[in-house]
């Protein structure tokens, strides 16, 4: 049986009430994105913080023509140019800084490359990651989450994970990372997959 399957398998014999979100919504496609471009994984999940998707693609766009030259910029592209170039594609003084400091990082490799991150353990990349300026645990687990497609990652600080404890369990107020890390115990080591569940509960 292979990941996937199995981490169903356990997930619905562990927990009646995640068993029936599984039931009804769509089938799991975390994933291992095999060779994706950590900076521009990092770069993008920078520009979205706090803005709606539309907001961030636009000033996306902006960094993409002015530094990058309409292609995607890369790590050495980002590091030359001026914090004020970025603040003119629409970017906070703090994130244009957070830029700078990934492209820095990336360049000297204190964040590792996608082939490096393969045969890390996630504790390891966790460290790594949240070495960079306005990166923190959240966009670390996502990075392990959706392009490593680690399976046994447990966003506790996720608003929706949250939320779609609350929903699927019935409570009133929202988990403390506490009280979730302590229900997701019976979840390992499919924690990942059991988040991604919350989120489509929400949906339901």
């Amino acid at each position: 049986m292979s990941a996937l399957p199995r981490a169903l398998s356990t997930l619905k014999k562990a927990d009646p009430a995640l068993a029936r979100v599984i039931a009804r919504a769509p089938r799991c496609d975390l994933r291992h994105e095999r060779g994706f471009d950590p900076f521009a994984a990092l770069l993008s999940s920078i520009c979205h913080q706090q803005l709606t998707g539309k907001a961030a693609q636009t000033i996306l766009g902006r960094v993409k023509d002015r530094v990058g030259k309409g292609q995607w910029p890369t790590a050495a592209q980002v590091r030359r140019v001026k914090p004020e170039t970025l603040r003119a594609c629409g970017l906070s003084t703090a994130k244009a800084l957070a830029l700078k400091d990934l492209a820095a990082k990336v360049l000297d490799g204190t964040v590792p490359s996608a082939e490096a991150m393969a045969s890390m353990s996630d504790e390891a990349i966790v460290e790594a990651l949240v070495q960079v300026r306005g990166i923190g645990e959240w966009t670390a687990h996502m990075v392990l989450m959706f392009r490593l497609g680690r399976l046994d990652v447990l966003p506790t600080g996720d608003y929706g994970v949250r939320k779609g404890f609350a929903k699927v369990y019935g409570r009133r107020a929202l988990p403390t990372p506490k009280v979730l890390a302590a229900h997701a115990e019976r979840w390992r080591p499919y924690r990942s997959v059991a988040s991604w569940y919350l989120w489509r509960a929400l949906e339901l």
